[in-house]
């Protein structure tokens, strides 16, 4: 699992701290944004993440219009929704929208590695080039 590289945009700091220090154990490399505007920013900065792991209630720019954003200018990028308030109509369409999968909060921390695991396996399998 090394040389993972996640953004988690997040407003919750101290959840998205303690899930970075918790991910950064386990070899994956965490940045954090706690906006919408400032994880976009990063990503223009650094395209080489490999999985975004984007709460979906934020204030400003939420995680919603936030994919959208992401998906048009990073679409290889693959992205799992956080929420801590299941709503299967915002849940549909975010997964509608590109995203790879979501997460309820708070969620186990096997359970995000997994889905982090098979986000980054289809973003690889993505990147390669098509066999004749």
């Amino acid at each position: 699992m090394n040389g993972i590289k996640l953004l988690h945009i997040d407003d919750e700091d101290g959840f998205a701290a303690s899930l970075g220090r918790r991910l950064s154990r386990r070899g994956i490399q965490v940045t954090f944004a706690a906006t919408g505007r400032d994880g976009l920013q990063m990503l223009s900065e650094d395209s080489d993440f490999d999985v975004v792991l984007l709460d979906i209630m934020m204030p400003g720019m939420d995680g919603i219009k936030t994919l959208g954003h992401i998906k048009r200018k990073h679409p290889l990028v693959e992205v799992i929704m956080l929420t801590a308030h299941a709503n299967t109509d915002v849940v549909l369409s975010s997964l509608g929208m590109g995203a790879y999968d979501f997460l309820t909060k708070p969620a186990e921390i096997d359970q995000i590695i997994r889905k982090i695991e098979d986000a980054v396996a289809r973003r690889k399998r993505n990147l390669e080039p098509p066999t004749v």
